[in-house]
């Protein structure tokens, strides 16, 4: 089990009042199921509010959802949940149609994102989102829980933007608290935790937290096929980066890079190994 390195733990809870304006407020839940001749078939959707789930055509015998959040972005006061059910035997790669964006709050507000996943035995959910990106200001409240049967299979990745480069934005002031739990057969096999309170910028220019990172990245593969792959994902690491078996079947890898571009130009290639070269097309636009 890991427990990564909280950044900043000045208080438990961001602060959050009754919201004083009308804010966006979406859900989706999806299922799938494998059919008798190894197909992913679609079993239940629901999607409400400002969250949308599309399905493209992939010609593959798994299935793929990408997550639309039509409001734009989040800001203080959002509310999303998103939930996968991925049946025994079968495949679902969940991603999003763009990076999403964390914009500025008021004061007292914090938006909420709730993702809960849940993959059977002998299933395999690959959890692909684009890079969550920051704005000075803003206050985001996530939690993702994933819960595996005992051969379940899982690839996923987090990516996280301190900030557009392009456009010299820092993050004097925000509010970010961020936990992953991975839980197999009921007992947590991955702990992460991050809280950034204040001044961002700074802290991850401290040398021993980011040494002035402006992006970063977790992946977390969870299979039989981890540790033989480990030798091939550090031959394309960056030296900002590592990867280690926290467990027999568990891999770990951790990338700090100056910018978004120069996280995904380590990033993708490591997908493209990981998903056999079949990472969503949006990954790609």
């Amino acid at each position: 089990m890991l427990e990564a390195a909280i950044l900043h733990t000045a208080n438990p809870e961001p602060h959050e009042s009754v919201p004083r304006q009308p804010r966006a407020v979406g859900a989706g839940q999806v299922s799938v199921r494998a059919s008798e001749t190894g197909q992913t078939r679609l079993a239940n959707l629901r999607q409400s509010g400002s969250l949308k789930l599309v399905f493209p055509q992939t010609h593959r015998p798994d299935a793929e959802a990408i997550i639309v959040n039509t409001a734009g972005g989040i800001t203080g006061g959002d509310r999303f949940e998103v939930s996968a059910d991925v049946g025994a035997g079968a495949t679902l790669t969940l991603t999003t149609q763009a990076a999403e964006r964390a914009y500025k709050a008021q004061t007292g507000e914090v938006g909420r994102v709730k993702t809960r996943l849940t993959v059977a035995e002998d299933a395999q959910l690959n959890w692909l989102p684009q890079e969550m990106i920051l704005f000075d200001n803003s206050a985001l409240c996530r939690r993702l829980d994933i819960a595996l049967a005992s051969r379940a299979r899982l690839l996923m990745v987090e990516p996280l933007v301190f900030g557009r480069a392009a456009m010299k934005e820092t993050l004097t002031q925000v509010n970010f608290d961020d936990r992953i739990q991975i839980n197999r057969g009921g007992r947590a096999i991955y702990l992460d935790g991050m809280r950034l309170l204040g001044d961002a910028a700074a802290h991850l220019a401290r040398p021993a937290i980011a040494n002035g990172a402006g992006a970063m990245a977790t992946l977390v593969m969870v299979s039989p096929d981890a540790a033989p792959k480990l030798d091939a994902i550090r031959a394309l690491l960056p030296k900002t980066a590592g990867a280690s078996m926290i467990a027999e079947d568990v891999l770990v890898l951790r990338l700090l890079a100056s910018d978004s571009f120069e996280m995904r130009r380590s990033l993708v290639p490591v997908l493209d190994l990981l998903t056999h070269n079949t990472l969503p097309t949006s990954w790609r636009l």
